[in-house]
């Protein structure tokens, strides 16, 4: 195989996380690409990758040369872009990362419609909570809430606005009664998220004008919203959760709506991708799909049954 298509291979194994994730990927089998990456190893006398019986992690001089091997890639698939772009066709690979419960509840839904109007390109994505280096991680795209954008270098275009809401099963409200003010949150069990801190910092807006930031606390955690909404509906505890998410079981009770009367932080989703001479036209049609699903007003506030209390009261968008 030519140099370019090595790294190819080398790239998508440190990506995938594995020989026969990479395999998969690119319809090969694990004992090809194996042995690809010896040819590679040997080739250049070094050793790329520390290989257990469960895993690859590359090495010091792995991960140099991987960093630069994707830059190389990244330039192939640009100038592959740019002649794509002299035509009418949207074709080759896009690879988008997502905030996993956003996702699965609204994008996922629109995917078929996209790929229908995009027949020749095809889609990789990744569902997660984490935050993401996505030039270092082949990502084109990411959909990700504003608490996960932190790296200034990417260019984020707002999606839609997302107001959280704090809820409960009536079971628990039946067992541990309802807070009437933020401060009343300390004396309950609020579930939380690991891997976003500031996930964790509750902010209301007081009657007065005041902002008031609560750090929540409680028995269960986990790294995903959808998580934290499952534990809330079998009444493990009090949740801050998107509106969307859960204004289904708000109509037909299966959660409460709690602290109606505080305005809550506001926040929003972001569509993400790197900063670079050219953006590409999958990335461009897939921004621009976003945009037209999502702005300027978010499908669960164009339904009034999906209008809750505090939407009623502070008469601001979700």
């Amino acid at each position: 195989m030519d140099r370019a298509t090595e790294m190819m291979i080398f790239v998508r194994c440190v990506e995938e996380g594995s020989f026969s994730a990479a395999a998969r990927a690119m319809d090969m089998t694990p004992s090809a690409v194996s042995k690809q990456i010896r040819r590679l190893e040997d080739r250049l006398g070094a050793r790329l990758f520390n290989r257990t019986t469960r895993r690859i992690n590359l090495t010091d001089v792995g991960r140099d040369f991987y960093e630069r091997c994707a830059r190389i890639i990244a330039e192939i698939e640009e100038a592959e872009e740019v002649v794509s772009s002299l035509q009418d066709t949207v074709r080759g690979t896009l690879r988008v990362a997502a905030t996993a419960a956003f996702a699965r509840g609204e994008i996922l839904p629109r995917i078929n419609a996209f790929l229908e109007r995009y027949p020749d390109l095809s889609l990789e994505m990744q569902l997660t909570d984490r935050m993401l280096d996505l030039v270092e991680q082949g990502i084109d795209v990411a959909v990700m809430l504003q608490e996960q954008v932190t790296d200034p270098s990417l260019v984020a275009r707002k999606l839609a606005n997302n107001r959280r809401i704090v809820v409960a099963s009536p079971d628990y409200v039946a067992r541990h009664g309802e807070p009437k003010t933020p401060e009343d949150l300390y004396r309950h069990n609020c579930l939380s998220l690991y891997n976003v801190s500031r996930f964790n910092d509750w902010e209301f807006e007081m009657p007065d004008g005041r902002r008031q930031v609560i750090h929540v606390q409680g028995n269960f955690r986990a790294n995903t919203a959808g998580a934290l909404y499952e534990a809330c509906l079998v009444g493990v505890g009090l949740a801050r959760l998107s509106a969307w998410m859960v204004a289904p079981r708000l109509r037909d009770g299966s959660l409460v709506e709690l602290l109606p009367d505080y305005v809550q932080e506001v926040t929003a989703y972001y569509v993400l991708f790197p900063q670079g001479r050219h953006m590409s036209r999958k990335v461009r049609a897939f921004v621009d799909f976003l945009v037209e699903q999502f702005t300027p007003v978010p499908p669960w506030e164009q339904d009034e049954s999906l209008m809750l209390r505090g939407y009623q009261r502070s008469g601001e968008p979700a």
